[in-house]
């Protein structure tokens, strides 16, 4: 239990007597009260918002509530001083062995520190990169791939029994596209003169080692025939070969699938039709007319009887078409079908992690889902807006490979994993990201990763300073923990434990990128205490003439380290112990 979950323990206890002593209604609900770090470090220890958000329900005014809080706030062991600001904000002091116990706890969990159970082993599926199986993965794909990942860690770190999951949609136009223009590469590897790429067919040069692989198993087995006759052969092929490549593009960033899930399979098996049969027994399906879409005149509309899902019912704009008017299934109906596959294997909440360019799809989605569940919230879809390639500013548009947009493979190959997997967290999934490579390959402290990286490598290296084992390094013993008491200490140690409630709120929010934020202000308040030793020698972590300060300060540095070392763990990253 960290300081922060410690004091929300006690004030359970202390609200439930006063409940019992008449001093609070019995119904009052405590679940929004916090404790936390203030803003302002001279503002004490712990801020607390009890009176600001039980004052109304409880019938008082905030600072009249905040003074009965504080009196029972003060018998807790290790309140120095409470102080009420403003309206009723309460601000807490607390002694010094408080914080030195957090560094024992933390040095005692080692990697686990942080490590929860608000999951309580609850299934949650979490699907993302899914792109269509017509090419490599493009760079703006691995904004959504790290989101993904990252998350998936994140919940599972946090107690969840998570499945990592890719939706290949490889059924519909496209993919008969893909089989056409691998067919062409095919020819030409045989040796025929194919001209310039025509218009509709994909002109990616990657496609012609799709060619050559087909020419190599097959020989001229399809040269010559009739569509019907290498269409579907040619088109698993080259799924396959895509799909391959895409399975390794993630692998080279730090991202193993648990599952690969076809859009052909789901409709070859039926799913569809036993989706919409769910959903027609539901009464969320009828025969009817849609409005004209907004935008167009009356007369540009040709109004047809379609089955539609009751969308509007549960959250969309409108009601939704689930098969067109010559019988087939629209893709919306491909994706109910999925979605209700996924509920029935995770038994649990589902997150998607789209591109901004699919925000359209969202309210649908949440839609479908609602219905098949018959939950509102089941469904979380985070959109990832756009990613700015520049080198030195200038835009970088173009891939000698694909012919037409940067790959993830190029991408690591000109900067490596760890930088992409960081690069991509430092800016919320909902704003648009600029990565310029000159700038995440920097070694200064303007490049984030190599910011945090450096703090883990410096800790690391003062563990390793002559006659110090850093396998000693315990929390305990001689160590004169109470004695971290410079502001430059005690940012860094009030930073450390903060990482527990840190990992709880960025799971429970699915904002992965609260952790990438949480190191780099982590790695600035250990550079800043670096820093401090330097110019002030009384600061130094080794002190010759004070063996129980420096055993104190030691425990600091391998608190640190274990907490960075945590936080990379969980964003995948590499630690590393030399820079």
């Amino acid at each position: 239990m960290n300081i922060f979950n410690r004091f929300e323990a006690e004030f359970e206890t202390i609200t439930a007597q006063m409940k019992v002593d008449g001093e609070l209604p019995s119904a009052l609900d405590t679940g929004r009260v916090v404790f936390e770090l203030p803003r302002d470090a001279s503002h004490g220890d712990l801020a607390c918002n009890a009176a600001m958000v039980l004052a109304k329900p409880a019938g008082m005014k905030p600072r009249d509530l905040a003074t009965i809080f504080a009196r029972h706030l003060q018998e807790i062991d290790g309140v120095t001083d409470i102080e009420i600001a403003g309206p009723g904000f309460i601000n807490i002091r607390v002694a010094p062995q408080l914080w030195a116990d957090e560094l024992t706890a933390i040095i005692a969990a080692g990697d686990s520190y942080g490590r929860n159970d608000i999951g309580k082993g609850r299934s949650v599926n979490v699907e993302y990169v899914s792109a269509n199986p017509t090419g490599p993965l493009h760079a703006a794909h691995a904004r959504g791939a790290v989101l993904g990942d990252v998350m998936a860690e994140l919940l599972a770190f946090s107690g969840w029994n998570v499945t990592r999951e890719y939706y290949t949609n490889d059924a519909g136009s496209q993919v008969d596209v893909l089989a056409r223009s691998a067919y062409l590469r095919y020819c030409e590897a045989l040796g025929d003169d194919i001209g310039d790429i025509p218009p509709g067919l994909y002109p990616g040069a990657y496609l012609a080692d799709v060619g050559v692989a087909l020419a190599e198993e097959v020989g001229p087995l399809y040269r010559g025939k009739n569509e019907s006759e290498w269409l579907a052969p040619v088109r698993d092929f080259a799924i396959h070969s895509i799909m391959a490549g895409i399975a390794g593009d993630l692998k080279a960033l730090g991202i193993m699938m648990d599952r690969f899930s076809s859009e052909r399979a789901l409709v070859e098996t039926g799913a569809v039709q036993a989706a919409v049969d769910r959903l027609l027994a539901q009464n969320d399906v009828y025969r009817g007319i849609l409005e004209p879409p907004k935008g167009k005149e009356p007369e540009d509309w040709e109004p047809r009887e379609q089955l539609l899902f009751r969308a509007s019912e549960f959250g969309d704009d409108t009601d939704r078409p689930l098969q067109k008017s010559d019988g087939t299934w629209t893709y919306f109906a491909s994706d109910v079908a999925y979605h209700m596959d996924k509920l029935d294997r995770t038994k649990g909440p589902l997150i998607n992690i789209f591109g901004a360019d699919h925000s359209g799809y969202v309210k649908r989605m949440k839609a479908a889902v609602a219905a098949l569940s018959g939950q509102k919230d089941m469904l979380d879809i985070r959109l990832c807006q756009l990613v700015n390639l520049m080198e030195n500013g200038k835009p970088v548009k173009m891939s000698k490979r694909a012919g037409t947009f940067v790959t993830v493979r190029d991408v690591i190959d000109a900067v490596g994993a760890d930088v992409i997997r960081f690069i991509m967290l430092t800016r919320r999934s909902d704003q648009t990201l600029d990565f310029d490579y000159a700038k995440v390959t920097e070694q200064s402290r303007d490049n984030p990763v190599f910011y945090v990286q450096y703090a883990h490598a410096r800790a690391c290296s003062v563990l390793r300073q002559p006659g110090i084992n850093g396998e000693d390094v315990t929390g305990a013993g001689d160590a004169a923990l109470d004695r971290l008491t410079a502001p430059a200490e005690m940012a860094v140690i009030k930073a450390l434990a903060s990482w527990p409630r840190l990992v709880e709120s960025a799971a429970q929010s699915h904002e992965p990128h609260r952790v990438a934020f949480y190191l780099m202000d982590l790695a600035a308040s250990f550079h800043a205490l670096w820093t401090a030793g330097r110019e002030a020698p009384e600061l130094r972590f080794i002190r010759d003439d004070d063996a129980g300060l420096t055993a104190a300060r030691l425990c600091l540095v391998k608190a640190t380290a274990l907490v960075i070392r945590s936080g990379l763990g969980v964003l995948s990253i590499q630690a590393r112990e030399e820079m």
